[in-house]
């Protein structure tokens, strides 16, 4: 870990630390390759994935968690050259990466709403309500429609964010 940082620290900190070290487009870099499936090393592992990395490190079943903790490690650290990687993590196996694939694009204003589009039908709940959030947060006031269905999922949740991206679309077009 970058200057032997705590792994308790919040992410936020532990990227801060990593591109003071590293410099801003190594840490993108290797947080897209661990997006790609790709093995970035114990110490760049501890730095996204903290304290729960450490399981893996220990022999714990590693899933998906590399996956997520990239796609995460997006939210702290950015530029351009992950906007593919983000539209991969749209598509990924695995729920989880999808769900904060759809925070990254909602935090960086990126142009996939159609994407998003597509996953308000997610098998995951937790996926179709970020999706609906992200939406309010980057599409446009004609993507009400496409969200209006979830205001009867049968999930609060899903309800819940599709009511939060609806809400979040017409404040931004009012007037």
């Amino acid at each position: 870990m970058p200057d032997d940082v705590p792994v308790d620290l919040p992410i936020e900190a532990r990227i801060a630390a990593a591109v003071d070290q590293y410099g801003e487009a190594a840490v993108v870099l290797r947080s897209i390759s661990l997006i790609a499936g790709n093995n970035e090393g114990e110490e760049f592992l501890l730095v996204v994935g903290g304290e729960h990395a450490q399981g893996i490190l220990d022999g714990a079943p590693v899933l998906y968690w590399p996956e997520l903790w990239g796609t995460r490690a997006l939210l702290y650290v950015w530029n351009d050259t992950a906007v593919t990687a983000v539209a991969a993590a749209l598509e990924n196996q695995a729920w989880r990466v999808r769900e904060m694939a759809t925070r990254v694009v909602a935090a960086r204003g990126l142009d996939f709403a159609s994407a998003l589009e597509g996953l308000l039908t997610d098998d995951v709940a937790r996926v179709r309500a970020a999706s609906a959030r992200a939406l309010g947060a980057i599409g446009t006031i004609e993507h009400v429609e496409a969200i209006k269905p979830l205001l009867k999922d049968p999930e609060i949740d899903v309800r819940r964010g599709a009511q939060q991206g609806i809400d979040a679309l017409r404040k931004r077009f009012a007037g």
